[in-house]
Order: C-alpha cells, then structure tokens, then sequence
C-alpha cells in the first residue's frame, strides 16, 4: 500500500471513483486558471452570452479548413464560399446536437447529473432553458463568425491595400 501523500498523481479531490488523476499538469494553478477563463466556465455570464462567444471563435475559425484545403481551393471565390457553407452546416449540426442533448438529458430524473441539485462545478448548466439559451448564442455568434470571416476573405486585397497605406484618402 502507498501513501497517497506522496504521489505526484492522485486521484481527483482524492475520490477514486470520479475517475480523473490529478497531476502536476491538470491541477496546477495555471491550468486551473486557464479553464475557470473559458467562457464556458467563467463566473457572471448567462448561457446565451456564453454560447455567442464560444460560437463567434469557432464559426470564425470553422471556415478556414475549407478554404485552405477544401475542394475549391484553386477558385476565385468558390473557396471562400465554400468556406461559409460549411461552416454554416457544421454549426447547424452542433446546435441540432445541442438541442438533442437537452430534449434528452433533462427528461425523467430531474434529480439527475446536470439538474440544480447537482454540486458539479463543472456543470455550469443544469436546466433545458439553459441549454436552449447556450444553443441559441452558439448558433448566433459562430453565423456572424463565419460571415465576418468570409467577409474578411473576400476583401482582403481591399484590407490589404488600407493597411499598407496604398489606398490615399485626400
């Protein structure tokens, strides 16, 4: 038998059962300060401004894949819209998943794992309304992240041509 004061890698809040080691790396202050920051966690937002912020950063960045590597990579601008039609249809997906995930969870037990009477701090979310406000700021924030960044694409010899002080404004 050891003695678990020792170990470098213990069981998470030394519970067995949770099935989470905590080490060095996953418990450390700077790790737990980065995951307390994202919004998914972070104290004081409601669920739609967590979802709009998690939707905007990766409806923008969702349309890069397919332009780079897509299957009109070599056109003019079928890439760039390309780009937004699936970053469109990946975020449909996720939000139908989304609102799957709350129909079904929330039925039947309301003492289950995601209801209020849950002590999870983890578990940011523990009501279907709550879940339809994440979803609905998810779906809003990545649409305009996508189209801000299709936007940016289609423009960019413009945005270009401003930032390198081509374009005189007399």
């Amino acid at each position: 038998m050891t003695n678990l004061d020792n170990d470098i890698i213990k069981p998470f809040r030394g519970d067995p059962f949770v099935a989470n080691l905590s080490t060095p790396i996953t418990d450390s202050p700077l790790a737990r300060a980065f995951i307390n920051n994202l919004p998914a966690y972070r104290q004081g937002l409601t669920p739609f401004m967590r979802g709009l912020e998690i939707g905007m950063a990766h409806g923008y960045f969702l349309v890069g894949p397919e332009v780079v590597v897509g299957p009109l990579r070599e056109t003019a601008h079928g890439a760039n819209l390309s780009g937004l039609i699936t970053a469109i249809f990946i975020t449909a997906s996720a939000c139908l998943g989304i609102s799957i995930f709350a129909l079904t969870t929330f039925q039947g037990n309301p003492r289950g794992a995601y209801s209020s009477y849950s002590r999870d701090f983890l578990r940011p979310l523990r009501k279907r309304e709550e879940w339809n406000q994440l979803n609905a700021g998810v779906f809003l924030g990545a649409m305009g992240g996508a189209i801000f960044a299709y936007l940016l694409l289609e423009n960019f010899t413009d945005l270009d041509a401003i930032l390198r002080g081509a374009v005189n404004i007399n």
